[in-house]
């Protein structure tokens, strides 16, 4: 399958205007074993090429490496891409296990800089808070950022993992452009309060892993069998019986696939694109990948059409998947409701 440059829309009400499609980038840096540089940057290019431009990064991924890395490719195409990038996750390369969430309003303007130092901007299109730390007041953080797009250092606020309720409370504050959360075929539970009131709200939501971590495209079979360096191996719903019983549910996805002439991957991505329609809300998926090959085959997706017939093949398959999303689930939105 091939198409023409992506759409646009508009990424949440007073939002940039993007490609219907983005690019996840943390891949690139870390996470999912070695990384092929120079592929990886033409992939960026080609990405541009296709319509895509809402690029994500955050600061946590590869310690900051990965703003460094996209940073040269969106100052020399400032005027077409909208780079997102995040920040609440504290790490240290002393202890690579290390997770911490900061949301105070010192960490955060700290943060900022940091994210913008490293990219080579003056200003970030779009900042997200990338987990919730419930001992801190809302307001308090969004007041914070609030305040960064008062100083020009952020255009657009977004949050992520978030419910619907802490949507709510956080848009009072000040306006969201978008909200960042898990959404694909096996993982549905963002549609319990957070997908309904970024509709209500006119907020746009971004999908992320909308392939399952690769899950869904049928590129490993068990994450268990992965180089060391892959954090899939920890993910519950990757490895051992789970995999196994998740394996199965793949069936209707290449069933779905053989009769558009698409592979499994596309189709994941097409059922993303169109709960925009199921939803009445404007849904910008974000893919990962670092080779061009896999860049236009998850663009493709974007004009795929499914019939009421399959979308009806598809919809009983979360609730049979095996194993939670993340080995701890507490700094997720369903952790949380």
């Amino acid at each position: 399958m091939t198409h023409p440059v992506l759409p646009t829309t508009e990424l949440g009400t007073g939002g940039p205007l993007v490609g219907v499609q983005g690019l996840g980038c943390m891949g690139i840096s870390e996470f999912y074993g070695p990384t092929d540089s120079d592929e990886a940057r033409a992939t960026l290019d080609a990405a541009l090429e296709a319509g895509v431009t809402l690029f994500d990064t955050a600061d946590m991924y590869g310690f900051g490496r990965n703003e460094e890395f996209v940073g040269p490719f969106v100052r020399a195409n400032r005027d077409e891409v909208v780079i997102a990038t995040k920040f609440a996750v504290e790490r240290s390369e002393d202890d690579p296990t290390r997770r911490a969430i900061r949301n105070d309003p010192a960490y955060i303007r700290a943060a900022v800089d940091a994210s913008l130092r490293r990219l080579g901007l003056d200003e970030i299109d779009l900042y997200y808070m990338h987990r919730r730390d419930p001992a801190v007041p809302l307001a308090e953080s969004v007041g914070a950022m609030a305040e960064l797009v008062e100083a020009g250092k952020v255009r657009h606020l977004g949050l992520s993992e978030v419910t619907g309720a802490e949507l709510r409370e956080a848009h009072a504050v000040h306006p969201i452009a978008a909200v960042q959360s898990e959404w694909s075929v096996f993982a549905r539970d963002v549609e319990r309060s957070a997908v309904p009131t970024a509709a209500e709200l006119g907020v746009a939501f971004v999908p992320y892993s909308p392939l399952g971590r690769g899950f869904l495209t049928g590129a490993f079979q068990d994450a268990g069998k992965l180089v060391e360096s892959d954090f899939r191996r920890t993910h519950p719903r990757y490895t051992g019986d789970n995999a196994v019983a998740n394996g199965e549910l793949l069936a209707p996805l290449r069933e779905i696939a053989r009769a558009h002439d698409a592979t499994s991957a596309q189709v994941a991505l097409a059922w993303v694109h169109q709960r925009a329609e199921v939803h009445g809300l404007t849904v910008v998926p974000i893919p990962g990948t670092r080779k061009r090959s896999r860049l236009a085959e998850n663009t493709a997706a974007a004009t795929l059409r499914l019939t009421a017939a399959e979308l009806a093949l598809l919809e009983p398959v979360a609730d049979r998947v095996a194993g939670d999303r993340y080995p701890d689930m507490s700094t997720t939105s369903v952790g949380r409701e």
